[in-house]
């Protein structure tokens, strides 16, 4: 077969790719109806989970699984578009690290909202401004979002899905490297990035702001002051900064997981993970022996992390990501007799663990 007939067979490949693209958009919108006529969301994640391991299954590692779920991701946020449409806020403004988990999590088709805060999204969603936010609870080499936990709280939302997102920091400005006296960006980004900033630039003064984006904004105001800015390629782009170091943050593999917040619940899927929180008595062993339901249950801990509770002096709320479903044994027995045990206890979500 020469060049001519490939790209013959290729076109017609492509004619019948759009119009079975057209039919399951045709489908969408009559799920999207059907979905609202019965008061269910749009967004349903142990859906799309199952969806990916099929997808995965059927690829057979022909295909890169990348370019495969990245395809099906843009599918998938034309079918929210097609089934009545949907809201997401995330941590603004555009081009921050929230807005491109966003991004990764429901694709183009969907309307994303900037908010000036974590506050700010927690109460967009209660207010049902948006459908849903994009929150950033944890990073790998940074540890937790305590900004972000202490929301959850206080907070009647709960933690509907996840998404992880390779974080590569960049060092931004329109100045040369010898001129920048003064670094700015989102805290957890200056701590993704300690070690190489304490190497490379000593004696700079380090800001923290609001958002990578801000920093940006910052840095490009104030250049002739010797500002610069920590953040991804892509706020360099939208604020016209050149990039003048790229993947500095100190560990190679550094990525933040992000959760989806919203007013649902998430049914099983194939492999689930569960974020919970409470307090327990001020006494000799008491979390010891809250943990210890755990290892009686045969349940592995993903990590455990403790903050003020911001009420009382010196008393802390205590919050764990477990394996499993809060409606599946044996992590609902477990959660039962922890209930019993703990001054305040509150499952936070169970979602797919992707």
């Amino acid at each position: 077969m020469n060049l001519e007939d490939l790209r013959g067979q290729i076109d017609s490949i492509d004619a019948q790719i759009v119009e079975l693209l057209k039919q399951r958009a045709r489908c969408a919108h009559e799920v999207g109806r059907r979905k609202r006529e019965a008061g269910r969301p749009t967004f349903v994640p142990e859906r799309e989970s199952a969806l990916i391991a099929k997808l995965l299954r059927l690829n057979a590692g022909e295909l890169p699984e990348q370019c495969l779920l990245s395809i099906y991701r843009q599918i998938v946020s034309c079918s929210f578009h097609m089934e009545g449409g949907m809201r997401v806020g995330y941590l603004g403004p555009e081009g921050t690290w929230s807005h491109q988990a966003a991004l990764a999590r429901f694709g183009d088709s969907v309307e994303f909202v900037p908010f000036p805060s974590f506050a700010h999204v927690f109460s967009a969603v209660e207010r049902q401004e948006v459908n849903y936010g994009v929150i950033p609870i944890e990073n790998s080499t940074d540890g937790s979002v305590s900004q972000a936990m202490d929301e959850f709280g206080h907070s009647p939302l709960r933690i509907c899905a996840q998404v992880q997102l390779s974080i590569r920091n960049c060092l931004l400005s329109d100045i040369p490297a010898e001129a920048i006296t003064t670094i700015y960006s989102h805290p957890q980004v200056l701590g993704q990035c300690r070690d190489w900033l304490r190497e490379n630039f000593p004696q700079a003064e380090l800001v923290s702001v609001s958002s990578t984006a801000a920093a940006a904004a910052r840095a490009k105001q104030e250049a002739a002051s010797g500002a610069a800015a920590l953040g991804s390629k892509l706020t360099g782009t939208l604020h016209h900064l050149p990039v003048l170091a790229e993947n500095i943050q100190d560990k190679a593999y550094n990525s933040t997981r992000f959760v989806v917040i919203g007013n649902q619940r998430t049914a099983p899927a194939e492999k689930n993970r569960t974020t919970l929180c409470f307090t327990v008595p001020h006494t000799p062993g008491s979390l010891v022996d809250m943990l210890l339901h755990f290892r009686r249950h045969g349940l592995n801990l993903l990590c455990i992390d403790s903050r003020p509770t911001r009420d009382t002096a010196w008393e802390y709320l205590f919050y764990v990501d477990v394996e499993g479903h809060e409606e599946l044994e044996p992590l609902k027995s477990c959660l039962e007799e922890m209930k019993q045990q703990s001054l305040m206890f509150k499952v936070l979500g169970s979602y797919p663990e992707q």
